[in-house]
Parts: structure tokens; sequence; C-alpha cells
């Protein structure tokens, strides 16, 4: 058995995949996940992968958010951006698309072709294209994201480029009475906004979109319109980082 594990800024997502079986998945709050199951001893994070029903994988690849400041006891550690790479190359069986993710607190665009990276773009340094931005805004709204998902068509123009100041032209629209429906398909329209630089840039025939994020359908649908080009969701688009690391521990035992 294999395990992969993404240690993302909101959840640590994990995947369990053998030979026989396939993929079996957990997910865990990433501060419970370090408070309760974690233990910092030298330098490293140790994690009972027993106790928390993980079995004993033969191979254990871990990625993602603190990747950099995490080092995880008796794990291979990669790239979080290969993990995603490799994720949607195991999800869609491609090897010439853009992956565009969009996680808790981060988003990033990578152009992959022949199967390889050939460049990418991030921005972890504003929320303003991220989960947590689309949460605040529903909760200003007063709906909950599956509502929030609905909503493309007649957008207000919402022009704040921060999170924070986002909101507070969000409470201003709502002052002014647009309906809901406007609203949310103006906080779903600014998302994009804010991806499109990179999706221009790293363009390619098809964009394969992951993350938390991707359960946005209005998202889709807009990105979709916008772009012109067909986007793919994979069966598993939060789960995309964990795939990855499977994958990638999975070539390494088959070489051994």
């Amino acid at each position: 058995m294999i395990c992969g594990i993404d240690l993302g800024s909101r959840n640590v997502k994990v995947a369990l995949w053998e030979p026989d079986s396939g993929y079996k998945f957990n997910r865990f709050d990433t501060v419970s996940f370090y408070r309760n199951h974690g233990t910092y001893r030298d330098g490293q994070l140790e994690v009972d992968l027993v106790a928390l029903g993980l079995g004993t994988p033969e191979k254990v690849v871990a990625t993602g958010y603190g990747r950099q400041t995490i080092n995880l006891k008796g794990a291979e550690i990669i790239a979080e951006i290969k993990a995603h790479v490799l994720g949607a190359i195991e999800q869609t069986g491609l090897s010439e698309f853009t992956l565009l993710d969009l996680g808790g607190q981060d988003s990033k665009v990578v152009l992959v072709s022949r199967g390889k990276m050939v460049d990418f773009q991030t921005n972890d340094k504003c929320a303003a294209s991220t989960g947590r931005y689309l949460e605040n805004m529903a909760t200003v709204l007063d709906i909950d994201m599956e509502e929030l998902s609905q909503h493309h068509r007649n957008p207000v123009d919402l022009n704040s480029t921060c999170a924070i100041f986002g909101e507070t032209e969000l409470i201003g629209k709502v002052v002014e009475g647009h309906s809901v429906a406007s609203l949310a398909a103006g906080v779903n329209y600014t998302i994009f906004k804010r991806i499109k630089p990179m999706l221009v840039k790293l363009q390619s025939n098809l964009i394969v979109f992951t993350g938390g994020v991707a359960h946005n359908q209005a998202l889709v649908k807009i990105i979709e319109n916008e772009m012109q080009l067909p986007v793919m969701v994979p069966k598993f688009p939060q789960f995309n980082g964990a795939i990855g690391c499977c994958s990638h521990g999975a070539k390494h035992i088959i070489m051994r």
C-alpha cells in the first residue's frame, strides 16, 4: 500500500492506493491533525498512521502547503507542483493541458506538455482567488458554498483585488439592493478575473481544474465561457495532490 499525504493549509488530504483495490481517501482539519495526531520531535513531525486508521503503508510520500517547514518522519517529501501535476496526469490520463489548482489559501497554474511541467505561476501571498475568499464572501451573503457555486449569470461588477476590501465592497452592493444571485455571480467572476492573467500566459487547448474550488460549477462555466476552452474537473479534485504523491510512490516501488 502507498500512502500520499497533502499537507494543506485548511485540510490534510490522505490517499491510500493498492494495486488491487485502487484509492481510498481521508481528510482531516489541518490544525486538529497537527494538534491531535502529530508529535514534533528532533525537527520532524511524527504521525501514528496506524492510530489514524491508515494502516502500515509500504511507502509514504508527502507534499503540500506545509512541506517547507514540516518534515514528516518516514515520508519522502516532493514539491507541491510536482505532486499536483502527477495527480492530474494520473486522474485524467492526459499529457498536454493547463493545470489550474485553487486551494484554501493559494492558487497555481501549470503548463504541462508531454507529461512534464513546462512553466508555472503561483499566488500564495493573497487569499483573493482562493477557497477562503469564497467562504468569506458566502458568509457575507448569508448563503452556503453550494448555493454560491450555482450562480454565474448577470454578475454584479466587483473591482476590489483584496480579499478584505472585497468584503466591504460586497456589503456596499448588498446595500444597493442587488439580488443574491447577481452578487454571488459577481463573486465567482472576481475569482476568474484574478486567475485570468495566469491562464492566458500558460494557455493550452484544455484546462484541468483541481483543488477544493473546482467543486464550484459556476466558476467552471465562467472559465469555459471566457477562455473559450474546455475545462475538465477530475473525479477527486480536492485529493489531487495526495493522488500525485501516491503516483510518485508507486513508480518508486515498481522501479526497485
